[in-house]
């Protein structure tokens, strides 16, 4: 099954009149967005400063495992394990396992990009644990270069990254014009999002911002239009526990 969401059709958000907007593929019940919860993915945001740099206020979370992956600029990160501000780069990614609970904040540079992505642990488990924070850095992650485009593992074999959250696997592809097939079986979905360019997915065409869903599917054809860079989760249709929604 694809399910393509178009950019337009993401719910959107902001913070501080404006200094950041947003626009989730998978929002909050109350964004009335298209897309609800699946998987064990609860929550996806692509947040960018327009302008100036712009802070988000310390605030708590629990149970969830928060994940910011810097796209472009930089951004700096507080909570109160850590308590000091650490910057993270282009590249990099940040998790905090809110367990028991933490509060953070985070400020967003001039000009940069995250996602904010939510997943979603076995909360029966992870409530009762301390909360952890970490970051990593982009050079740490392992690149694989193929004939026409180079593959980056952000969660997977190889990586650094120790997530409470089962079976999930985080990749960002660089491809030059032309073709390349992805091999999945059915147990597994995968969420693609397109940071650049355009592509054909199973002969579905995407643009920039776009957000595809694909599960129950054994190969996936990707056709590259333009120079493109798309990321992408794969995540277990049905995990092995109750999630939240």
């Amino acid at each position: 099954m694809f399910r393509l969401i178009k950019k337009e059709k993401h719910s959107k958000g902001s913070f501080n009149e404006g200094e950041i907007l947003e626009n989730k593929p998978i929002g909050f019940q109350q964004d009335g967005g298209e897309v609800k919860p699946y998987s064990n993915l609860f929550y996806w945001a692509h947040a960018w400063t327009p302008g100036k740099k712009s802070t988000i206020g310390l605030h708590p979370h629990r149970g969830f495992e928060i994940c910011s992956f810097v796209l472009k600029g930089k951004i700096r990160h507080f909570d109160n394990k850590q308590n000091k501000w650490i910057p993270l780069n282009e590249g990099d990614v940040q998790i905090i396992r809110a367990g028991s609970g933490i509060s953070h904040a985070e400020e967003i540079e001039a000009k940069s990009e995250i996602f904010q992505i939510w997943f979603n642990p076995d909360l029966f488990k992870s409530l009762k644990s301390e909360a952890s924070y970490n970051d990593y850095k982009n050079e740490n992650f392992p690149v694989e270069s193929k004939y026409n485009f180079l593959k980056k593992t952000i969660k997977g074999k190889n990586s650094p990254i120790n997530m409470e959250t089962e079976n999930i696997e985080i990749y960002e592809y660089e491809i030059q014009t032309g073709k390349i097939e992805i091999s999945t079986n059915k147990n597994f979905t995968h969420s693609f999002f397109l940071l650049k360019g355009k592509v054909k997915i199973n002969d579905f065409r995407m643009t920039k911002s776009d957000f595809a869903i694909i599960n129950d599917s054994e190969k996936i054809k990707i056709n590259s239009l333009s120079n493109s860079k798309i990321f992408e989760i794969k995540s277990p249709t049905n995990p092995s526990y109750a999630t939240y929604f």
